[in-house]
């Protein structure tokens, strides 16, 4: 199974393929070979402005056609993406490294997306209200225009297609700017929003943050900003964004707890512990690399989620058998072993992995041994930190209050797992865990309609549920005097 990839991609703007005005590329390397898989142009200001005129152009038209016509050319599209899963797959592990078997998860997921939301737009509704007398009063839902959404390196199609699913369903326009390392699938999908959607709808301009994102987010027209990416660069685009008053969703960085309960089900918390800090290479900002384990179990835990690391098949990720790919781009993963470094010498006890992988047959590829620290402490910075990647520390408590205390902590609250056949203890711990997103005996499941996001730090407002569309859209109020007779207010 093998396609291939165009060695130079133009920026996609009203269902054309465009030259940038500036003469500025980016290159997105192959983390499996090291090779340069294409270029892209740096977007400027002016291509943003044109995109944006194209947008405002667009969307009237777009919203009038109504909620039945868009969902009808939203599943088209999904329709289109899912004929196609196999080279979207395989695009995007040639993209990312990721195993080719979450690869295409991805691509199920990203088109369960799409038909999510072409549904639920349907069921948007105001409200209607009679306040007394010949008064009616109601409201209208209404798309904001022209929005941009910036996305992250880690999951480039989902991130693309779960983000602007709901905002073209409601019957907004979309600028859209992927990832400097990860734009491929991306630009692919473009292709497919050719055949699909009216032009000037989904628009994608690829560039750096400071240069194309930093134009987007601080374009006047662009009514709403939505965003994934570290908590650093959250406060950034605030910042950018303030001058013009835009709505903001920030999805943000995550050091998410992970905590197992004496009762546990050790089996099934050692799964999920290793779904949590391992998926995607623990590039997840969800991933679950803080583990409180009670100290009656905490060893036994350690050693079974040790036991179940030589059962990862690391290698080739086009072989639909394998479990765990490479880290994205050299730079994060030198990064990440620098963290080891700093776990080593803070005192906390490495008792799996810690080194970068050779593995033969792919002498430049970016592969990272899955991780595991025993005896960390709360102030370490190993505990602190958004460290993602495969790493994942283990902290042991005895008392249920001072381990809640420490696990909310930190100023990150977007996720939790928790670990208990007790019912109302998993209950009573989801209540007070401070995350936006709390699994009871799983971990890393992303059904559609269900309201992700994070809390403090960690971002605000909600994705891939039906509230996203009310972030997307603005009530009007309209009040009607239903009385024939006259008013007079001066008489």
């Amino acid at each position: 199974m093998s396609y291939s990839i165009q060695k130079k991609y133009d920026l996609f703007v009203n269902n054309e393929w465009r030259r940038s005005s500036s003469n500025r590329t980016l290159e997105s390397i192959s983390p499996i070979t090291g090779d340069v898989l294409c270029t892209v142009p740096d977007a400027t200001e002016r291509d943003v402005v044109e995109a944006v005129i194209a947008a405002k152009a667009a969307w009237p038209k777009w919203h009038r056609m109504g909620a039945r016509k868009r969902a009808e050319d939203i599943n088209k599209l999904a329709d289109r993406l899912v004929a196609q899963a196999d080279r979207f797959a395989w695009l995007e592990t040639s993209d990312t490294g990721k195993p080719w078997r979450e690869s295409y998860a991805n691509v199920l997921t990203a088109a369960d997306r799409l038909r999510y939301f072409a549904g639920a737009a349907r069921a948007l509704e105001g409200n209607t209200m009679s306040p007394g007398g010949d008064i009616l009063s109601y409201d209208i839902r209404e798309p904001l225009g022209v929005v941009g959404i910036i996305g992250a390196w880690n999951f480039p199609l989902n991130m693309f297609v779960g983000k602007i699913a709901p905002a073209i369903a409601v019957g907004n326009a979309v600028i859209y700017k992927p990832a400097e390392p990860t734009p491929v699938t991306t630009l692919e999908f473009a292709k497919l929003i050719a055949d699909c959607l009216p032009p000037g709808i989904v628009n994608v301009l690829t560039g750096y943050g400071a240069t194309t994102g930093l134009s987007i987010v601080s374009h006047p027209d662009i009514r709403k900003i939505s965003i994934t990416g570290s908590s650093a660069t959250g406060k950034a685009v605030m910042a950018a964004a303030a001058s013009s008053t835009k709505q903001l969703t920030l999805e943000l960085g995550g050091k998410n707890a992970q905590i197992v309960f004496e009762d546990a089900n050790l089996d099934k918390a050692a799964q999920g512990i290793m779904l949590g800090a391992f998926m995607n290479q623990g590039q997840v900002c969800t991933a679950g690399s803080r583990v409180f384990a009670h100290h009656s179990i905490a060893d036994e835990l350690q050693r079974k989620v040790v036991d179940l690391i030589p059962q990862l098949k690391i290698g080739n990720p086009f072989d639909k058998s394998t479990t765990m790919g490479t880290m994205v781009f050299e730079e994060h993963l030198n990064e990440v072993l620098h963290y080891i470094d700093i776990g080593k010498s803070e005192g906390a006890k490495l008792i799996a992995g810690g080194n970068r992988m050779n593995v033969k047959d792919y002498p430049k590829a970016l592969f990272m041994e899955p991780t595991v620290f025993i005896d960390a402490e709360a102030d370490m910075v190993i505990a602190q930190d958004e460290i993602f990647g495969p790493v994942v520390t283990f902290q042991s408590w005895s008392s249920e209050y001072a381990m809640m205390q420490t696990a909310n902590l930190l100023d990150y609250g977007l996720a939790a797992g928790i670990w208990t056949e007790n019912l109302g203890r998993a209950h009573r711990t989801a209540r007070d865990i401070e995350a936006g997103r709390v699994w009871i005996n799983c971990y890393n499941l992303f059904p559609s309609g269900a309201a992700f996001g994070g809390t403090k730090a960690s971002g605000f407002g909600r994705e891939d549920a039906f509230e996203t569309m009310h972030a997307f859209t603005q009530v009007k109020n309209v009040i009607v005097d239903i009385s024939e007779k006259p008013r007079s207010f001066y008489q």
